[in-house]
């Protein structure tokens, strides 16, 4: 097949990350795969490029403009399937297939925003979905609000997929050593936005006892205090970081392409967000064998059942606090049970071949 793969860009991301593994893995297959991009945002580009799979980025800031120029190379591009992740991608991939055209459209929703329920431009993007051939989310919390969003949707159109992990990549590292000087390092890769909940982890932090505060070290990737002055949020993280006097504990740094060192030598990850759709950076961490301490979003809850102690509120610094508190308490028998479970979660629900394969079916192979 001839699969085009449309997205807003190759920026740091858990969608963009996604949509490259399968596009790896499409070519493995066999099949012609090349990107459609309409933001240069290049973070990802090169490592698209190395396998001599070829990005297009239609850079129009108009948006009508930018809509009719992808719809015309869209559709004469001779593409036997699309694929689209994030809304605006979805709706311009919907957009050109009316009112008729000769590929498969499958459409990929990766946020569960509950602003969605609040906005009449959201919704219009789910009704658009009426002219995909399927709908994928990758977690059942996504798609209950798509269908929320639009209940006339066929259900035999929409489809729960989640993401795949590499196993032969994402494994226990053997030389990785338990709690170093004696601190919990904690992990957590994502981008410095509102939804991710800086301020309330910092806020959460400050109210550890000095005991828990000096065995606790927490790096964050995807964050750069140089670049704090086009960034108001980090910019404001930094100052609140300075005011709760937790300097000791937390740092940022920037994204990297290549986490899986860094994963396999943290000693458990983080995530605190208000939502997610479904966190790529947690599935790789519990192929890992590492602990999760995570808000209560998306299938998390369902996925880390096993210890619900490191389950949290977003809204409740109080409640970040604890399950933080337990983490840092925690024995390392326990510690290291706790991630061996999680790997096995893991190996049965991120399964690679298994997930290659639900998309390519639905892509027409």
């Amino acid at each position: 097949m001839n699969i085009l793969l449309v997205i807003d860009s190759l920026c740091f991301g858990g969608a963009q990350r996604q949509m490259i593994e399968l596009a790896f893995a499409f070519k493995e297959k066999g099949h012609s795969v090349s990107f459609l991009t309409y933001h240069h945002i290049p973070f990802f580009n090169s490592m698209v490029e190395n396998e001599m799979i070829s990005i297009t980025c239609i850079k129009e800031p108009n948006y009508i403009k930018r809509l009719f120029k992808m719809r015309y190379f869209i559709r004469h591009g001779r593409y036997d399937a699309v694929l689209s992740f994030l809304e605006g991608a979805n709706f311009i991939c919907e957009f050109s297939g009316i009112p008729f055209r000769k590929w498969k459209l499958v459409v990929g929703e990766r946020s569960a925003n509950p602003g969605i329920m609040r906005s009449i431009k959201l919704k219009f993007y789910r009704w658009f979905h009426f002219f995909a051939n399927d709908i994928v989310a990758n977690s059942k919390a996504n798609m209950d609000l798509v269908l929320s969003a639009n209940p006339l949707l066929p259900r035999s159109r929409c489809h729960i997929i989640y993401n795949m992990v590499d196993f032969n990549r994402f494994r226990p590292a053997d030389n990785y050593v338990h709690r170093q000087n004696r601190k919990t390092l904690l992990l957590i890769a994502a981008r410095i936005n509102h939804e991710k909940n800086v301020t309330g982890l910092i806020e959460s932090l400050s109210l550890l006892n000095m005991e828990d505060q000096n065995r606790l070290k927490i790096e964050w990737y995807g964050g750069n205090e140089q670049q704090s002055g086009s960034n108001q949020l980090l910019n404001d993280s930094l100052a609140l970081i300075r005011r709760m006097g937790v300097e000791n504990i937390i740092s940022f740094h920037e994204a990297t392409p290549d986490i899986t060192g860094i994963i396999q030598q943290s000693d458990a990850v983080g995530l605190f967000s208000y939502y997610e759709g479904f966190p790529n950076f947690i599935c790789e961490a519990m192929a890992c064998e590492k602990p999760v301490v995570c808000t209560r979003v998306s299938d998390m809850t369902a996925f880390l059942s096993h210890d619900p102690n490191l389950l949290c509120d977003p809204r409740d610094p109080h409640s970040i606090k604890k399950a933080l508190s337990y983490l840092i308490n925690l024995d390392s028998t326990l510690l290291r049970e706790i991630g061996i479970q999680n790997r096995k979660v893991a190996l049965e629900k991120f399964e690679r071949e298994g997930i290659i394969s639900s998309y390519l079916h639905l892509l027409g192979n």
